[in-house]
């Protein structure tokens, strides 16, 4: 081409690419989801399809640039405002990252997994890791968390007496009515609830919308929480069934277990604990056969001093099948499974370790004992197998473990392949708080509770509350900068498959009520009294934060009773019982409905997110597919007013029809099928003070 020639042919070009219109970044869209990545969980050397959505006619090129290269993306369809552009991988045995450039005329950008960004400027890169399967059943599944003393007492036979044994200085006793305050510093007081109490309400739960039930520890141990395990292997008899009794009970003021008979009998005799081990597996039958699953809780970084292979409270001394504890014997077979750090001291306090310098909860040393962490082990496998058959772990205080994270994670490595071994499509939870990254990589766990990505933001942004009620900060209420921003930086360092079944909580056994929460008192139940946790609550944020729960990424998880108004500052205060008989009906017919929702489409399962509307004290955003479009639009503001929706960003047309599911505000909620029309992709919207509401697009005017 001569001089004159490639001269017009430059100006022609530089014209064209002044005329093209500008680029639309809100149009740009990938995800890891099943829409924009096939299949969404590859195997190892798989061959995948990325695609990547443009405004229709609005770009020149999209790359996909991974391994220092740059691959031009095909257009392969336009569909409605949108063109979708696609290529071909082949995977490897490693996680493959990548992500988008963008170019039209003379703009380029990138797109990763924060979202559209400056050229050069790379921030989450997209990461598939071949071969990282989770349980589909865990995607979007509604679990609700039991601890069981407080939820309902089916049995009256197995509970705890009075006197039975002590513990830290007190006798163990029952509460005198099932709604007394718990008291915040006994935790050997009882209620009696159990495994026949959750049994009993199981058709309540099934009504609720419950898929999942999560329970709090209910191995053998003296303590209400159980955080303290006395026998891995059998559930404990006040929770089970107690079939042969007898002994004495502790005289008043008497400390020595030495003489708790009736407390060995009950929690040391096979008859008692084969007998609850079959409650329990009466009970798991009874939960599969209603199409439900559960999971247990797993204490396996520390026991308690009550503990069979410790035995400081001489409970298994001298019985028939037990061998000699470490504490009772510096020869005991147990005494690798702890750090007895100072002989010199030994027998007396202060001889072992314990976790966090609770000598209550002797520290398990598995770096120094092969044994001890196959025994572990064949704990984990022996619950997952017949005639338990439980659905996974929750995995406590699970990155504490041992004493390098180096070993941490060589461990959780052996965990998940037995685990997986027993059963694929077991789930492996842990709890941990922080960066998820290096856990998450496909070998150890499957997910987390989602501290960091989903209860941290949402109290901060809907209450201005921390999660222990200890913190008010009115400048993070409603800050939808702060919300975002961290969103953004927790969410991205989950694989998807992880995100979609992390644990989502607004309250649980270790943190305040949310509904506490917010009233904006901070503080303890210690210095504030009972009373103040339900004084001048506001439900309707919590029907907010409810309904932002079950439309977000993520295992919606109920804490027992949240569904009934149950208020609590912090531990122990946040374990009251559930209100049988005062619950607010008003509010639980309120969580069925939203449950129904979740439920009704595979959207809020494992369908994409992507953020309409953010400014002070308002959020809105999409859970969509291809086929399904959902909006949530959440004002948490004293004050009302019109919001103005973008929905033509998640895929529903210029003209489309959104239908209202639910509505909720300061007064109650509504299933109301109010229907919004869109005008140019766009619609306006109300929004009431305190006000939530769920949009579904339904067809086009």
């Amino acid at each position: 081409m001569d001089s004159k020639k490639v001269f017009e042919y430059n100006r022609v070009r530089e014209y064209l690419m002044m005329m093209r219109p500008v680029l639309d970044k809100a149009a740009l869209f990938s995800d890891e989801s099943e829409d924009y990545l096939i299949p969404p969980e590859p195997d190892c050397f798989d061959n995948v399809k990325i695609r990547f959505r443009t405004f229709k006619n609005n770009v020149d090129a999209v790359l996909i640039v991974y391994d220092d290269k740059e691959e031009v993306m095909e257009k392969v369809e336009s569909v409605g405002v949108f063109d979708y552009y696609e290529t071909s991988v082949q995977l490897s045995d490693v996680d493959f990252k990548y992500y988008f450039e963008i170019i039209s005329g003379r703009i380029t950008c990138i797109y990763d997994k924060v979202g559209v960004g400056n050229k050069g400027q790379l921030r989450d890169p997209f990461c598939i890791r071949p071969g990282f399967h989770v349980p589909s059943w865990a995607k979007g599944a509604v679990m609700y968390q039991i601890f069981t003393d407080r939820f309902y007492n089916g049995d009256y036979d197995n509970d705890v007496i009075d006197g039975e044994y002590s513990y830290l200085g007190r006798h163990s006793h029952k509460a005198i009515t099932w709604d007394k305050i718990p008291d915040a510093h006994n935790t050997a007081e009882f209620y009696g609830g159990d495994l026949e109490g959750i049994r009993k309400k199981l058709d309540y739960l099934q009504d609720l919308g419950v898929e999942v039930i999560y329970l709090n520890p209910i191995f053998v141990s003296p303590s209400n929480h159980k955080y303290d395990t006395q026998d891995y292997d059998y559930v404990d008899p006040h929770f089970g069934r107690i079939v042969k009794d007898g002994g004495r009970v502790l005289s008043p003021g008497e400390k020595d277990n030495t003489n708790a008979e009736k407390y060995m009998i009950r929690t040391t005799d096979m008859a008692n604990l084969e007998a609850s081990n079959e409650v329990f597996a009466n009970l798991t039958k009874e939960i599969h056969q209603r199409g439900m699953k559960i999971i247990l809780d797993g204490v396996f970084n520390h026991c308690g001093s009550f503990n069979k292979w410790m035995d400081r409270e001489k409970i298994y001394k001298n019985k028939s099948g037990y061998m000699t504890g470490a504490y009772i014997e510096k020869e005991s077979p147990y005494r690798e499974f702890f750090g007895f750090s100072d002989d010199s001291k030994w027998p007396d306090n202060g001889c072992y370790d314990g976790w966090w310098d609770h000598e209550t909860l002797p520290k398990l040393q598995y770096e120094q004992s092969p044994k001890l962490e196959e025994y572990i082990l064949g704990v984990a496998k022996k619950w997952l197998k017949a005639p338990y058959n439980i659905d996974g772990w929750r995995l406590d205080v699970a990155a504490d473990l041992g004493k390098s994270e180096e070993f941490n994670h060589k461990f959780w490595k052996k965990f998940r392949k037995e685990v997986k071994s027993v059963n694929p499509d077991a789930l492996i939870l842990a709890e941990h708080y922080g960066d998820v990254t290096a856990w998450l990589d496909g070998d150890e766990w499957d997910t987390v509770m989602n501290y960091d990505a989903f209860m941290d933001p949402v109290t901060w942004f809907m209450t201005g509350v921390n999660k222990h009620s200890e913190i008010y900060q009115p400048e993070s209420q409603g800050n939808i900068t702060q919300f975002l921003e961290t969103m953004n930086t927790y969410m991205n360092k989950f694989p998807t498959q992880s995100l979609y079944c992390a644990m989502n909580e607004l309250s649980n056994h270790d943190h305040s009520r949310f509904l506490t929460r917010t009233n904006h008192m901070t503080g303890r139940v210690t210095n504030l009294g009972a009373k103040a946790a339900s004084q001048g609550v506001n439900k309707a944020i919590l029907r907010a934060a409810v309904i932002l729960q079950m439309t977000w990424p993520g295992a919606p998880t109920i804490y027992y009773g949240d569904e009934a108004g149950v208020c609590g500052f912090t531990d122990p205060d946040n374990r009251r019982t559930y209100p049988w008989g005062r619950e607010d009906k008003e509010l639980i017919s309120f969580f069925k409905e939203v449950i129904k929702i979740h439920k009704s489409s595979k959207v809020f399962r494992t369908g994409s997110i992507k953020m309409v509307k953010g400014e002070t004290d308002i959020l809105g955003y999409g859970r969509f597919s291809r086929q399904e479009q959902f909006i949530t639009i959440i004002n948490i503001s004293s004050q009302p007013g019109t919001i103005s929706i973008p929905a033509w960003e998640l895929g529903i047309p210029r003209k489309g029809v959104l239908e209202q599911l639910i509505f909720s505000n300061e007064t109650g909620y509504s299933i109301a099928p109010i229907k919004y029309e869109l005008d140019n992709g766009c619609f306006d919207i109300q929004m009431q003070k305190y006000s939530a509401v769920i949009l579904k697009k339904v067809g086009e005017v």
